[in-house]
């Protein structure tokens, strides 16, 4: 029996499913393993939009977090390694339709998922529901730490599985031992060099992106993970769930969306407002981490403990923060003053000078057409910090 994986621990967890650190059983070599849980047609969309993006990185930038297998669930034991160039047709069979689709005559499936208890015989074995929360009414048996991906034993074994349908989609990807950038920065006091190169590498990533026509749409810290190396971070763009990608049309190509979609604090006006965007609405999130990095800014959402970069406005007296493309979709001649006049208590970084703050208001324009493109942000960010102390 061929062991692929282990599943070690679980590091996180989402609106949509669960990230548990994994192990490559024959190198020994750390991976993030993510599954997908597939209970309904509008998450298998997120969940092909993410497998598309990142397919189409194709591991080829050090910025942006890559993807190293795919396997498709569709039994409680049963998993289906996909091929480079192929898609999940339950998925996208269940996206079209509107329904989950359970599919009759199926592929035979190849692979299977073997749970190991690893625990002493004497140890009580927690109950598996509150550890994981993966389960759902077609696979009454969740995935613990301690499983193991497996493939079957003897060659050329076949089975075929009568009305198969998706349970879930598992992606292993790089693992980042840093956390979310969020815990990185925020854990760590404020060094003006980190800062720096945390936001020249996020400007390479997001340029790359877009110069494959993939809009992110939920650039966050949350959603930008770090490898900590003896030589400094290393960050990496992830999670591209409500990502878009550029559809060539004849000579034309679809650049604009609609929906409604992101994070509220990293939000461009324009989507605040529910009008057309393009992909200049990324330059905007950028621009609200970028400050946030950059000055050390942070807030704490209602009913969270939970801290976060993010710059923001202060409506009145009262202390209510209101995030920057809201208050620029109200206002859109909204004076932002960068750097901040009111500095809490140090240890802060410096403020940045005054050709930083010139970008940065530049990203955070009202107008997404007065934004700098990701094209030309990597070059305006090194001049830009060269003039920072």
């Amino acid at each position: 029996m061929e062991e692929l994986y282990t599943l070690v621990r679980e590091v996180g967890r989402g609106s949509y499913g669960v990230v548990f650190e994994g192990q490559v059983v024959r190198s020994g070599k750390r991976v993030a393993i993510k599954r997908l849980p597939c209970s309904s047609p509008e998450s298998m969309e997120l969940y092909l939009q993410e497998l598309w993006a990142m397919r189409a990185t194709a591991q080829s930038h050090p910025n942006v977090i890559a993807l190293h297998d795919c396997l498709l669930q569709t039994g409680p034991r049963s998993l289906q390694l996909l091929e480079p160039g192929s898609l999940p047709l339950e998925l996208v069979e269940s996206t079209l339709k509107g329904s989950v689709v359970c599919r009759e005559n199926a592929v035979p499936e190849p692979l299977h998922l073997k749970l190991q208890d690893r625990r002493p015989a004497t140890q009580s074995r927690p109950g598996l529901q509150d550890r994981t929360n993966l389960q759902d009414r077609t696979n009454p048996e969740p995935p613990d730490p301690g499983a193991t991906l497996r493939t079957p034993g003897k060659p050329g074994e076949r089975r075929e599985r009568r009305g198969r349908r998706c349970l879930a989609l598992w992606l292993v990807m790089e693992f980042c031992d840093g956390g979310d950038l969020n815990r990185y920065l925020l854990s760590r006091p404020p060094d003006p060099q980190r800062n720096h190169t945390v936001v020249q590498q996020l400007s390479r990533a997001v340029a790359f992106l877009h110069g494959l026509g993939i809009t992110h749409r939920d650039l966050k810290p949350d959603n930008v993970l770090v490898r900590d190396t003896g030589s400094g971070p290393v960050v990496k763009v992830a999670d591209f769930g409500l990502s878009k990608m550029e559809v060539n049309e004849g000579d034309a190509r679809r650049q604009t969306f609609s929906s409604i979609c992101g994070s509220d604090f990293y939000m461009a006006p324009e989507v605040w407002a529910g009008l057309s965007y393009s992909a200049q609405a990324d330059i905007f999130s950028l621009g609200v981490l970028f400050w946030a990095v950059l000055e050390r800014i942070t807030f704490l959402e209602d009913g969270s403990s939970h801290e976060q970069l993010g710059a923001y406005v202060c409506r009145g007296g009262s202390g209510w923060l209101l995030p920057l493309g809201a208050a620029l979709q109200e206002a859109p001649d909204l004076q932002i003053c960068i750097p901040v006049r009111f500095r809490r208590a140090p240890p802060l970084p410096p403020p940045p000078g005054p050709v930083t703050c010139r970008l940065l208001l530049d990203m955070l324009a009202w107008d997404p057409g007065a934004r700098p493109p990701a094209s030309t942000l990597e070059s305006r960010v090194q001049s830009a910090l060269k003039d920072t102390p």
